[in-house]
């Protein structure tokens, strides 16, 4: 059985869209979803909000940490997978902050069946594929747009691509932005990042 089918029965997860209050101020698009700067809460502090689609739908608080409030999202469960067979769980749940650049199923799809289980069968290029697609800090849309390049944990810089049409990190098409953890921010792509 591929890892592309696996049942996930883990409390792991990549991916949890997320905000924080409701009174957005300022909006700007990326990747076709809207970025919003939140001027006050109730206790008149700053805050951001994470990322809303163009139809204002924003979604709930973080509800845990990068691995913790993936798998409910229903689409990342080869990434998931991926994950556990690099033994990157415990990385991923540590305190960060971390960017992650997350493939959809989708994405995983993308790649050859036979080369999919040869990478998954590879800890050590399976593990520098995925911290390929790690940036230290929190990297939220509105800093990524103004970057050419982005260094990621597994050494190697992707390159970022920003124009009318969206923004590319290396060949993959950014989907969504701003998904807010508690140990920091998940941009979805729709293609596998390779390392050289």
């Amino acid at each position: 059985m591929s890892f592309r089918n696996a049942t996930i029965i883990t409390a792991t997860a990549f991916i949890a869209l997320s905000t924080m209050g409701t009174l957005s101020t300022a909006s700007a698009g990326y990747g076709g979803y809207g970025y919003q700067t939140q001027n006050s809460n109730e206790t008149g502090h700053f805050i951001k909000t994470g990322m809303h689609e163009g139809g204002g739908k924003e979604t709930a608080a973080p509800a845990g940490d990068i691995v913790d409030v993936a798998v409910g999202a229903g689409s990342f469960n080869t990434l998931v997978a991926a994950v556990k067979a690099a033994d990157l769980v415990d990385t991923l749940k540590g305190d960060g902050p971390f960017t992650v650049f997350a493939p959809t199923d989708e994405a995983f799809a993308k790649i050859p069946q036979a080369d999919l289980d040869a990478l998954l069968a590879d800890k050590k290029k399976l593990t520098a594929v995925l911290t390929y697609h790690v940036v230290p800090g929190k990297v939220m849309a509105a800093d990524v747009v103004k970057l050419d390049s982005a260094k990621t944990v597994q050494g190697e810089s992707v390159t970022i691509l920003v124009s009318d049409g969206g923004v590319k990190v290396d060949d993959a098409n950014v989907v969504k932005t701003d998904i807010v953890t508690s140990n920091g921010v998940i941009h979805v792509i729709d293609t596998v990042l390779m390392p050289n």
